[in-house]
């Protein structure tokens, strides 16, 4: 095969070259979204099998205040079970705390498996978490059928468990699963 001569184009310019928008979307966006998707798909499939109503909880909170399913019947509720010592949570943390301030309609709940609430504080702090926080106990974690972390199941306004998902979430995801969801 002969080398090209230094003036002779490397591009043969019989043939069309896609625009950049189009490369683009071939070769970055159609991976990524195909990405996003099984990401996606892999949460549902390891989520738990969960009963069709939720089931009730009233727990204490890491400052002593009472937190209970009941209080927010009529909302869409997401409760994101983490714990301190998961690092996946503390990554996926500050994606419920953007989505809890920019939707005020949706009441998001941490639900921790912790049992130190000055950590649970002091992370909660750390990662300005500004939602309720509730300290779950083992009954409240085998309910919702939590074996991993972070867990995150949604809540309909009538009460009803409409989706759940184990793995990390982030704030796209979380909000597209709450609209998916009749949030």
């Amino acid at each position: 095969m002969a080398e090209p001569e230094d003036d002779e184009p490397l591009v043969d310019p019989d043939v069309p070259t896609k625009p950049l928008w189009q490369r683009v979307l071939l070769e970055w966006m159609l991976p990524l979204v195909a990405l996003v998707v099984l990401w996606q798909g892999i949460g549902w499939v390891r989520a738990p099998a969960l009963p069709d109503e939720a089931p009730p909880f009233r727990l204490r909170g890491p400052d002593g205040d009472v937190v209970a399913l009941s209080d927010h019947r009529g909302r869409t509720v997401v409760l994101n079970f983490w714990a301190t010592w998961c690092g996946p949570c503390m990554v996926e943390a500050p994606s419920f705390a953007a989505f809890a301030k920019a939707n005020p309609d949706v009441t998001v709940i941490g639900m921790t498996a912790d049992d130190d609430p000055a950590k649970v504080r002091k992370t909660a702090k750390d990662l300005g978490l500004d939602y309720p926080l509730a300290m779950a106990d083992r009954e409240t974690l085998a309910a919702y059928g939590v074996s991993t972390f972070p867990t995150t199941v949604i809540i309909g306004p009538d009460g009803t468990i409409r989706t759940a998902h184990t793995g990390i979430l982030f704030r796209p995801q979380i909000w597209l699963l709450t609209q998916l969801t009749g949030g």
